[in-house]
């Protein structure tokens, strides 16, 4: 039975694009002479955003709390992965996506685990 709230849709639903996107991202790596992230992490990222995709989607249709878990984790993952570029010399506009990519990481992880709505007594 799936039990899954409203905000922790609103989790998965911030999850699965964000794991969508990276999947996307080995179609276009970096181009020579120009500032990004290196062809293997765009290899990494892609496996990862597939493995997170595919939770997120049983997640949604089941309420597994372990695809939840992998779900998290693979996001969590590729967040990492990305922050490096707070560390080196590249443009801000870099540095701006990946400050947003940790904000869209926290706001997933924390809808996803949060508590569903606890249903009131009724009083007569």
């Amino acid at each position: 039975m799936n039990t899954t709230s409203k905000r922790q849709k609103v989790g998965l639903v911030l999850a699965g694009l964000y794991s969508a996107l990276n999947i996307l991202g080995v179609l276009f790596p970096t181009p020579e002479g120009q500032d990004g992230p290196p062809i293997g992490i765009l290899i990494i990222d892609a496996v990862l955003g597939l493995v997170g995709l595919v939770a997120v989607i049983i997640t949604w249709r089941t309420g597994n709390r372990a695809a939840l878990r992998v779900a998290a984790g693979a996001i969590i993952i590729m967040t990492l992965t990305a922050l490096p570029a707070f560390f080196v010399d590249v443009p801000a506009a870099i540095k701006l996506l990946v400050g947003v990519a940790v904000l869209i990481t926290i706001a997933a992880v924390v809808l996803m685990f949060s508590p569903g709505r606890r249903s009131t007594p009724v009083l007569d």
